[in-house]
């Protein structure tokens, strides 16, 4: 991957919808030239698709949740398939710690999501966080400068 094809991911992950010509001009190819690279992007397995940001709350989804699921290592077989087929499994993501499972979770309401929390103890002990409010959403990763960002410190007084 060349610097183009890094900027026209980025803008991509910004705004899927962008027509050709506006990512030609960004990164100084013709429209043609972007087409076939996005084309040889996807086929590479670089880019794996195109959604739609959508805001829970239009659908009245209003609790939003993380929720540490502990799978023994055999149940996983079982497990798998069952949260498959779970619509309000934003996402499942299996990771080290105490927990093996961390998921993010949408429902209408608290009793629902009590329910499925039920539901999900048949696989193993939970833990649950129920979301006040989101500073950044979910955004593309990063392509360019990858530093985080330090914090300047206020100098002692004295």
């Amino acid at each position: 991957m060349d610097t183009a094809d890094r900027k026209i991911v980025e803008l991509l992950q910004e705004d899927a919808r962008l027509p050709l010509k506006s990512i030609a001009d960004k990164v100084s190819l013709t429209s043609p030239t972007v087409s076939a690279r996005i084309d040889r992007l996807e086929k590479d397995g670089v880019i794996t698709g195109y959604r739609a940001s959508v805001n829970p709350e239009v659908f009245d989804y209003r609790i939003k949740a993380f929720i540490n699921l502990e799978v023994e290592p055999v149940r996983k077989k079982e497990f798998y398939p069952y949260i498959t087929d779970c619509p309000n499994v934003i996402e499942c993501n299996c990771v080290t710690g105490d927990y093996s499972m961390l998921m993010e979770v949408v429902f209408h309401t608290t009793s629902e999501l009590d329910q499925f929390i039920g539901q999900l103890q048949h696989f193993g002990r939970t833990k649950t966080q129920i979301v006040f409010s989101t500073s950044v959403e979910h955004r593309g990763i990063p392509l360019g400068d990858t530093r985080i960002p330090i914090l300047e410190q206020e100098e002692e007084k004295g």
